[in-house]
């Protein structure tokens, strides 16, 4: 029987800097990257593009059948349009959030996801990683910052891109989202049984990578 190729899961609330640390530890293995959220978010982008209704569940479920997108070392591609910065729009991202706790739209984009496992690795981010699309990982992540942090690296983001940002309305925004995300009766928002939970709160992003990578050692090390 074919070995499977090994997982790391990172999961977390928004703004965790679940994205950038998978990137960084997937870079330091020479492994995959699945940015989960993205595929959600693309779904999103989809949605407003068509003008489809949010509430208009088989719609939603079929634009992202559909998607027609190419993930590539310098970003998404949507239809042939690089769309990486698109996707990162709060409107795009609260629309993910509304429209992700469809249960058909997430199996509609679990073995999407799935196939993103290949040799040698995979470091998946996303709300569900570990608990539900890659339940066999033999190292799961759940990164965890204050919500004022997160609030202020995401309007630090926003503001370096030359998007306004208004600090009070996103630490509201990402408040309402972690209780939709933690609340949500499919897949909601939790630390695996068997995840380590690493709180990056006061941690540069190195630090956080190298403790994962740390983590990993011992695990690899079995």
């Amino acid at each position: 029987m074919t070995q499977l190729a090994p997982v790391i899961t990172i999961d977390g609330p928004t703004a965790s800097g679940k994205g950038t640390v998978a990137h960084r530890v997937a870079q330091a293995l020479g492994w995959g990257v699945l940015d989960s959220g993205a595929l959600y978010r693309l779904t999103a982008l989809a949605v407003l593009r068509s003008n489809i209704s949010p509430k208009d569940g088989p719609s939603v479920v079929r634009a992202a059948q559909e998607l027609d997108v190419v993930f590539h070392a310098e970003g998404i591609l949507l239809g042939g349009r690089e769309v990486s910065e698109d996707i990162r729009q709060e409107q795009v991202g609260n629309l993910a959030s509304h429209i992700a706790p469809n249960p058909a739209l997430r199996a509609a984009l679990l073995a999407r996801q799935r196939a993103f496992r290949v040799k040698p690795g995979l470091v998946a981010d996303g709300r569900d990683m570990g608990t539900v699309v890659f339940t066999d990982a033999p190292l799961k992540i759940f990164l965890v910052a204050d919500v004022q942090a997160r609030a202020e690296r995401r309007c630090k983001q926003l503001i370096e891109k030359g998007i306004s940002a208004n600090l009070a309305d996103l630490l509201g925004d990402m408040r309402e989202r972690d209780a939709r995300d933690i609340n949500r009766a499919v897949a909601p928002l939790v630390a695996a049984p068997d995840a380590h939970t690493v709180d990056s709160s006061n941690l540069t992003v190195e630090q956080t990578v190298q403790s994962i990578l740390d983590l990993w050692s011992v695990v690899a090390g079995k």
